[in-house]
C-alpha cells in the first residue's frame, strides 16, 4: 500500500514538474559562439531547436543527411547570398539525445571574426532563429529534464575553475554526485509524508499501525542528524569555491610585501626600507598547490602613528584579519632574543600589533630575514617547531612554505577528489538550514505533543516545506528567480 501511494506522490510531481517546465521552454532556434571570442584555429558554433535540420540543408546542400553524432566535412554557404563561407566540420545531434534535448547541430568553422560575422548573419535569416542568451543552451538542458540545478551550477563552475582542487570540486558536482545525496534525502522525505498520510486515511481501518510513526519520527531523526553533519562542514566547499581569504601581516618592515612578491613571484607590492610603505589592502589571486589563494599584502600594524593615511591602513588591515581564513605572521628574525622563548615572544608580538590572541589558531608564523642572523641563531630557529624560516631575499625556506601552506590549505578546503560531495554555494547553504529547521519543528511537535491532541493534517507541512527547501537546491520546485541567477553566470554559446 505504502509503495502506491509514494509511487503516486514521486509521478505526480515528476508530471507536474515536466508541464512546468515544458511551459518555460521557448520554441525559438537559438545559435551561440560555444568556443569563445577572440581570433582562434577553430571556432565551435552551437545551434539548437526545431529548424536545425532545415539550416543544415541549405546550408550544406549535401545531398545526404549526416549521420547523428558523427563528423562531417562539409562546405559551408550563406543562407541568402548564396556565398561560400568556409569547409569546416559538422556534427550533428538529433534530439532527444543532445546536450539540451532537442535538434542540435555545431559548425567547427575556422576562428577569423569575419567567418563567425558571416555564420551569424546566415543563421538569423532562418525564420525564428536567434542569438543565445548567457546560459540559454544550458537551461534548455535544465528545462529538458537533462541536468538538475546543482549539476547546473557544477558545469558552470567546472568553466570557471581556475585551480585543480576547483576542478575536481565542480566536476563530481557537475556529474550528479551532490544531486544523488540530495535527491536521496528528498526521496526519504517524501516516503516519510506517505507514511504519515497513509496513518491518516488508514489508521481507522487498522491496516496502518502506530509503529508507521514512530519509525517515521526515527527517520526524521536521522535526516536531522546528516544535515547538521553536512552543514557542519566549516564552509570548506565554498572556500575553495571562491578562493581562501589569506592576510600577510606583522610589524612595518619586516617583509611582508616582500612576502607577496616571492609568493606571487612577481613585484604585486611596492618594496621599500622606509616603515609603513603599505597603506592599503592589496589582493592577488593565485594558485598554490592547487588550492585557490587571495593573498592580501597590509600595512604595517602598530598602535601609534600621526600619520592619517597610514592609520586608515591600519584600521583596514585589523578589520581584514578578523574575516581572514588564514594569516601569515610575518617576524624579523634579526628582533628576535634567542634567549627568550619563541612562544612567548609570538603571544607578546601579537599582543604589540593589536590582534586577539585567538587569532594564532588561524595563522602560520613566518621568520623573515633568516639570511641576516648567524648560524648558531639560524640552527635554533630552524629547531622550533611550529615555524617557517625563510629570506625573501635569498629565497631560503621557501620550499618548506609551500609545503607548509599546502597542508593549511587541504584543511580549510578539503580533498574534493576524497571526501563526499560538499556544499558549494550559500544558496545551497540557505534551503538546508531552513529545510532542518522544518524537520526538528515535525520532530519536536511529535516529542512535546501526546498522541492525544496531535493534529497530523496539520503538523505534516512541516515535512512538505522540507521537501520543498531541498527542491529548491535541485530545480525540482522551480522559482524563475533561481534560475536566472544560476544561468546569468554562464557565457553565450553555453
Amino acid at each position: 500500500m505504502f509503495s502506491v501511494i509514494i509511487s503516486s506522490f514521486l509521478s505526480f510531481n515528476h508530471v507536474k514538474l515536466h508541464v512546468m517546465r515544458a511551459a518555460n521552454r521557448n520554441n525559438s532556434t537559438i545559435f551561440g559562439l560555444s568556443s569563445g571570442f577572440g581570433k582562434c584555429g577553430v571556432a565551435v558554433i552551437r545551434v539548437s531547436g526545431s529548424a536545425c535540420r532545415n539550416i543544415i540543408i541549405k546550408k550544406t546542400r549535401l545531398k545526404t543527411f549526416p549521420e547523428p553524432r558523427r563528423a562531417l566535412l562539409a562546405t559551408i554557404f550563406h543562407s541568402t547570398t548564396n556565398d561560400m563561407i568556409d569547409r569546416s566540420l559538422l556534427l550533428w545531434f538529433p534530439g532527444p539525445n543532445s546536450f539540451t534535448g532537442e535538434d542540435t547541430v555545431e559548425f567547427h568553422v575556422h576562428g577569423g571574426s569575419a567567418i563567425i560575422s558571416a555564420m551569424y548573419d546566415s543563421l538569423s535569416s532562418f525564420p525564428d532563429a536567434r542569438v543565445a542568451e548567457p546560459g540559454e543552451f544550458t537551461k534548455r538542458a535544465f528545462y529538458a529534464g537533462k541536468m538538475d540545478l546543482t549539476e547546473v551550477e557544477g558545469l558552470a563552475d567546472l568553466i570557471h575553475a581556475e585551480t585543480e582542487a576547483q576542478r575536481r570540486q565542480a566536476l563530481r558536482q557537475a556529474n550528479g554526485q551532490l544531486s544523488f545525496f540530495y535527491n536521496g534525502m528528498r526521496a526519504r522525505l517524501v516516503k516519510a509524508i506517505a507514511s504519515v498520510e497513509a496513518y491518516i486515511d488508514f489508521s481507522e481501518d487498522q491496516d496502518v499501525d502506530d509503529s508507521v510513526l514512530s519509525d517515521t519520527v526515527l527517520e526524521v531523526d536521522k535526516l536531522i542528524g546528516e544535515l547538521r553533519t553536512h552543514l557542519n562542514d566549516n564552509r570548506r566547499g565554498e572556500r575553495l569555491r571562491h578562493g581562501v581569504r589569506t592576510a600577510i601581516v606583522g610589524a612595518p618592515n619586516v617583509g611582508k610585501s616582500s612576502l607577496i612578491n616571492l609568493l606571487s613571484q612577481r613585484s604585486v607590492s611596492i618594496v621599500t626600507s622606509i616603515a609603513g610603505t603599505t597603506r592599503d589592502i592589496v589582493e592577488s589571486y593565485y594558485d598554490i598547490a592547487g588550492y585557490p589563494i587571495i593573498l592580501a599584502d597590509t600595512a604595517g600594524l602598530r598602535t601609534a602613528t600621526d600619520d592619517v593615511v597610514e592609520s586608515e591602513g591600519i584600521a583596514r588591515a585589523r578589520a581584514y584579519v578578523e574575516s581572514a581564513d588564514l594569516l601569515l605572521l610575518v617576524l624579523d628574525a634579526t628582533r628576535i632574543e634567542t634567549a627568550h622563548r619563541l612562544d612567548v615572544y609570538v603571544k607578546n608580538y601579537v599582543q604589540a600589533l593589536g590582534i586577539r590572541e585567538e587569532m594564532l589558531s588561524r595563522a602560520l608564523i613566518v621568520l623573515n630575514k633568516c639570511d641576516l642572523v648567524d648560524s648558531a641563531t639560524l640552527q635554533l630557529l630552524k629547531a622550533s617547531a611550529g615555524f617557517c624560516v625563510v629570506s625573501c631575499e635569498s629565497k631560503a625556506g621557501l620550499p618548506e612554505l609551500l609545503e607548509r601552506l599546502r597542508t593549511r590549505l587541504e584543511h580549510l578546503c578539503g580533498n574534493p577528489a576524497m571526501e563526499s560531495p560538499t556544499i558549494s554555494q550559500e544558496r545551497h547553504r540557505n534551503h538546508l538550514k531552513q529545510c532542518l529547521t522544518h524537520l526538528e519543528l515535525f520532530r519536536d511537535y511529535f516529542n512535546e505533543t501526546s498522541s492525544s491532541n496531535r493534529d497530523l493534517a496539520i503538523v505534516t507541512h512541516h515535512l512538505r516545506n522540507a521537501v520543498r527547501c531541498i527542491g529548491k537546491i535541485t530545480g525540482s520546485v522551480e522559482t524563475e528567480e533561481i534560475l536566472d541567477v544560476v544561468f546569468s553566470t554562464f557565457c553565450i554559446g553555453k
